[in-house]
């Protein structure tokens, strides 16, 4: 350890959990500092890189919160770890179409209805065109 991790604590450690994909540029899926668990954005793409539900927000909202739980659980957590979201939307005519797939996705993730913290950003584009949402979070152990 240098003097600068030394005075600055220890550095994060960064992974690539073999459950989702590989990450699509020069990225760590997931920073881990102590107890805290920093999850990139993540999208509806599977683990062979293709888009999932092409046009469809709903299927690539359930696609990118299975890529989550994917993430989740190879770090030995789950959603109730989840401690903050970020929502990335494309569209501001998505809005109430994300809110009623959430709607419907959220209760079999999240017991007890107790859902964590989350902004919603609508932006003017991802990654690649196709991808309508991403979500990225920060959950604790």
């Amino acid at each position: 350890m240098s003097s600068a991790d030394t005075a600055a604590g220890s550095a994060p450690e960064f992974l690539n959990p073999p459950s989702v994909g590989e990450p699509i540029g020069a990225y760590s899926h997931v920073a881990k500092s102590g107890d805290t668990y920093f999850v990139a954005g993540q999208v509806a793409i599977d683990r062979q890189g293709n888009v999932v539900g092409d046009g469809d927000l709903a299927a690539q909202l359930t696609q990118t919160f299975a890529n989550i739980g994917d993430i989740l659980s190879s770090l030995g957590l789950g959603f109730a770890n989840v401690a903050q979201m970020t929502t990335y939307l494309t569209q501001r005519t998505h809005v109430a179409e994300f809110y009623e797939a959430r709607r419907v996705l959220f209760p079999s993730l999240f017991v007890d209805a107790m859902y964590p913290p989350n902004t919603l950003l609508i932006i003017a584009g991802l990654v690649r065109p196709e991808l309508l949402i991403e979500v990225q979070l920060i959950a604790t152990a």
